[in-house]
């Protein structure tokens, strides 16, 4: 389901929990087949072939992105994507904003795991520092309008660093959710990921809500409910419910991505 900022739409977080009376039941039975699926195409392509350093696969390696342009590789595009994902973590546990720019740099200044990145910060013109400041702010107020409450209830988790072996250690799957919403009932299914980007979306977004929703089958052995991308760049949300078929596809992707890998 794709919703355009162009028409009336629920805010993000109705999107992701949805209507609580038509949420399937709890999927406890996709994950072992997917395991199945992804050892045996795995063993198709390396075989028996000693590994010294796992192949590892991360959400960026199902996006294609364009390559005309350096601009959203470009390290300004990538502190602005962390400044935004630090503003979204300020909001889901409602800690009141000053100015979204000032509150995004401190709160990245005090627990940065970056530090390559925070010297090309550091290392920015006034113009591009500028720029940024502008942007930034211009991503808060989209992000900020779209997004809604986010009940403390609903067990809140962002930034969400995850892994998943595979072939025994000689694939990794590394995975990164911006904000994972709800938990594991006993009979339906209510778990949400939401992936944040500051881009315009592109056909590789899909791919990577069927990557988010792959991984966290394969590590909690329970499907969630709904992947949802958000760019705060458009105003677009992409949001898809779970499904075996969704799943079984982006295993297919995650195969050809480790051929390609390989």
């Amino acid at each position: 389901m794709k919703f355009s900022p162009t028409r009336p739409r629920p805010c993000i977080i109705d999107v992701l929990r949805g209507d609580r009376q038509s949420r399937p039941p709890i999927d406890t039975s996709s994950a072992a087949g997917l395991r199945a699926v992804l050892e045996d195409g795995i063993y198709a392509t390396v075989s028996d072939t000693p590994i010294d350093t796992p192949i590892v696969v991360r959400a960026s390696s199902l996006r294609e992105a364009p390559r005309t342009t350096n601009l959203i590789d470009s390290p300004l595009a990538r502190i602005r994507g962390v400044l935004v994902a630090q503003l979204l973590r300020l909001r889901s546990v409602n800690e009141p904003t000053g100015d979204p720019y000032d509150d995004a740099v401190a709160a990245w200044r005090a627990e940065t795991n970056s530090p390559g990145l925070f010297a090309d910060f550091e290392r920015l013109e006034p113009d591009d520092l500028a720029r940024l400041r502008s942007d930034v702010r211009a991503h808060a107020h989209t992000l900020h309008a779209a997004l809604g409450p986010i009940p403390r209830q609903w067990m809140v988790r962002t930034n969400l660093r995850v892994s998943q072996r595979l072939s025994a250690g000689r694939v990794v799957a590394h995975d990164v959710l911006d904000l994972l919403i709800g938990e594991t009932g006993p009979e339906q299914s209510s778990v949400a990921l939401l992936d944040l980007t500051s881009a315009p979306l592109a056909e590789g977004a899909e791919r990577v809500l069927r990557y988010h929703a792959l991984v966290q089958t394969l590590r909690t052995s329970v499907a969630p409910l709904r992947s949802a991308v958000f760019s705060s760049a458009t105003g677009e949300l992409w949001s898809l419910d779970v499904t075996n078929e969704l799943l079984m596809r982006g295993a297919g992707e995650l195969l050809d991505a480790i051929e390609s890998l390989w």
